[in-house]
């Protein structure tokens, strides 16, 4: 058993923009413990977690990595996470196991884009937030005016813990102190308004504060607690990474008042599957059956399958055999490891709080609930929504017979990163790969070749557009065929009705008096859904719409299901025809970040592929980002254009909006080719 209690345990992530300082942050609490000797650096590549070659030629993390270490009887678990936009999914798919989401600000950059999106998703998961904001000690900072724009972004709740004094070489406690100078806020007064945040949590301590009883720490941290689970504090500290400015005030921070698994908000379990799954209940209870979830899944050429998981409930043996999802076949650990950074060491058990990782087991998934309950329907976790991959590249095998391997690297990247997705297309005969953005594609085709040996051909991909219909209408056909012998015979009549976008396909059987017999329906439908998935003007798949099958005719000797089939799929084509056919185009929201000098040519250039501006933003340095809704279509070589109009300075993320007709021009062009 480990040599710490659950009370004893802090797991925190570390999130924020790419370039703040998270991996360096990492490494001065590391260094500070004596956990490492001394700390590892970016740029000669010897950080503890950006422990990937790739990640080291980069020189930015591109995934999630885990490391701990003790500190005055406790446990932290702290996980780096990128910050790029490109690789969010990682970065979220690590919220599920912590309690505690630091979102790290560049001193210098300030609020940025990722910020805001990573605060938004860890008030949304129910995580008590903190904000450190880092390189203090950068020259012409302005701190106070930094923390001002803070509490305007994100709300009053956020207060500072601390204070930067000295010029940013020392930092001034001012939770539990009065005294002392700082560079930018009064000690006193800001001891003040954050003991005032904390009381608000217990009336009896709001009458002894009031009062001027003195406050036991012990009183404090209870408060503290309940304030930062319920939202109502998010505590801003200050650190310099590089000079180890802050660092053992944040490590005593984490002591006295990050949250221990028995105090955070417990996670969403539920009992089965699908959406009517019965809530689940969660204790930290290490007496109680286990429940852990698989949070990350890496593939190693060496270790093989190594799957992470944060253990909610139970303790986990090598000798335990557990259960995954609802699956009824259990499999034994064997070989428990704790992971730091790259290396990984055997342990003898897993207590709730822990993160811990099994290897070599194959049907372990990411999102996976491992279990020992013998409950039938399983656990299930509530998933995380992660942003939809849209940026897409068609991929193929340069070499000959390597289409096995091609396939096998494919499959273990979808297993290691939420947010990349493979798709085949049957009847182009396409697998085409899906990112969040164009780094994050060319690092995925990076680890193809140096991981798994394989090299590919890429080219654009087809868009995915959808089709469906503006109208009701009806449709009718009749398959005769007579041949000698047995013939083919089915007649079929139906309606479409057009539904509101994003609602799917409804099938509706009001067929009456046998004209078709009910074992046939089954070939109707089949036929039907043939054409949903092939198309009835430009050969994408339709959406959307409502077929009812109201009438038909059969043969007792000649109809068969073939002949079903081919009369629902005519009669379909014949009722689309007569119902406002209309190609869709999948849209995107843009978020395009520049010099506010291009700003006027970004615009323009946007607004010639077809976009709806819908605002901008000023962001610190003299940037600006502009928020816009653009057709996919048109973005094929924006990266491309976009460096050329910003001198290289700009960059842009995406996400799946919503799907829009396509112009009527373009329409008839499509179903012409």
């Amino acid at each position: 058993m480990p040599s710490y209690r659950t009370e004893d345990i802090r797991n925190i992530a570390l999130v924020g923009h790419t370039g703040c300082g998270k991996t360096t942050l990492t490494e001065a609490l590391l260094a500070a413990t004596d956990t490492i000797g001394e700390a590892g650096t970016v740029e000669r590549g010897s950080t503890i977690t950006d422990h990937d070659k790739l990640e080291q030629r980069h020189g930015h993390s591109l995934d999630s990595a885990i490391a701990s270490f003790d500190f005055e009887g406790i446990h932290v678990n702290i996980i780096d996470t990128p910050g790029f936009p490109d690789f969010r999914g990682p970065t979220l798919a690590s919220m599920t196991a912590v309690e505690t989401s630091a979102v790290v600000i560049n001193a210098s950059a300030g609020i940025e884009l990722s910020t805001r999106r990573l605060m938004r998703r860890a008030k949304r998961r129910r995580l008590c937030r903190m904000i450190i904001i880092n390189r203090i000690d950068a020259p012409e900072i302005d701190l106070e005016t930094l923390v001002r724009e803070i509490r305007d972004e994100f709300g009053p709740e956020c207060l500072p813990i601390n204070l930067p004094a000295d010029g940013g070489t020392t930092v001034r406690d001012c939770f539990f102190e009065t005294d002392g100078d700082t560079d930018i806020f009064s000690l006193s007064a800001a001891h003040d308004e954050i003991i005032d945040q904390v009381v608000e949590m217990d009336d009896e301590l709001m009458m002894k504060y009031l009062e001027g009883e003195p406050l036991e720490r012990g009183e404090l941290h209870d408060a503290a607690e309940r304030a930062l689970r319920r939202g109502h504090l998010v505590p801003i500290c200050f650190t310099s990474a590089t000079s180890s400015a802050g660092i053992p005030e944040l490590l005593k921070l984490c002591k006295r008042l990050v949250p221990n698994p028995t105090e955070g908000n417990p996670p969403a379990y539920q009992r089965g599957g699908g959406s009517d799954g019965e809530p689940a209940e969660c204790k930290p209870d290490p007496a109680a059956h286990a429940l852990a979830h698989v949070f990350k899944i890496t593939n190693d050429p060496f270790v093989g399958k190594m799957c992470v998981f944060r253990v909610h409930q139970g303790t986990i043996t090598p000798d335990s055999m557990l259960f995954i999802d609802d699956d009824r076949k259990a499999f034994k650990v064997n070989h428990l490891f704790r992971l730091q950074g790259g290396k990984h060491e055997e342990v003898d058990a897993g207590i709730p709080g822990d993160i811990c990782a099994v290897a070599k087991h194959d049907e372990i998934h990411y999102d996976a609930v491992l279990h020992d309950s013998h409950d039938e329907d399983g656990y299930r976790m509530r998933p995380l929504d992660f942003p939809q991959p849209m940026y897409g590249l068609a991929v193929t095998s340069s070499q000959r017979g390597q289409e096995q391997k091609l396939s096998t690297a494919l499959h273990k990247l979808t297993e290691e990163d939420p947010c990349f997705t493979v798709e085949h297309h049957q009847e182009l005969n396409e697998t085409v790969m899906r990112g969040l953005g164009e780094l994050h594609l060319r690092v995925m085709l990076e680890r193809m070749a140096e991981t798994y040996n394989v090299d590919v051909d890429t080219r654009p991909p087809r868009i995915a557009y959808r089709e469906t219909i503006t109208r009701p209408a009806e449709g009718h056909y009749r398959h005769k065929k007579q041949t000698g012998g047995a013939g083919q015979f089915g007649e079929v009549f139906l309606r479409v009705r057009p539904r509101g976008r994003g609602e799917g396909f409804e099938f509706i059987n009001k067929v009456v008096g046998g004209s078709i017999p009910t074992s046939l329906i089954p070939a109707v439908e089949k036929g039907i859904r043939q054409i949903l998935d092939e198309g009835a003007i430009a050969g994408f798949p339709l959406q959307d719409l409502e077929v009812e099958v109201y009438d038909g005719k059969h043969h007792p000797v000649d109809s068969k299901e073939v002949a079903f089939v081919t009369a629902a799929r005519h009669a379909l084509l014949d009722a689309i025809e007569h119902a406002g056919p209309q190609i869709l185009e999948p849209i995107v929201s843009v978020d395009v970040t520049v010099p506010d000098a291009v700003m006027g040519d970004v615009t323009g250039n946007l607004a010639s592929r077809r976009a709806r501006i819908n605002g901008t933003e000023s962001l610190r340095g003299g940037l600006m980002t502009i928020k816009a809704d653009v057709p996919l279509s048109e973005l094929s070589d924006y990266h491309t254009e976009l460096k050329s109009l910003s001198q290289g300075a700009g960059s842009f993320t995406m996400e799946l909006s919503h799907y829009d007709p396509v112009p009527g021009n373009v329409q008839q062009r499509m179903v012409s080719i």
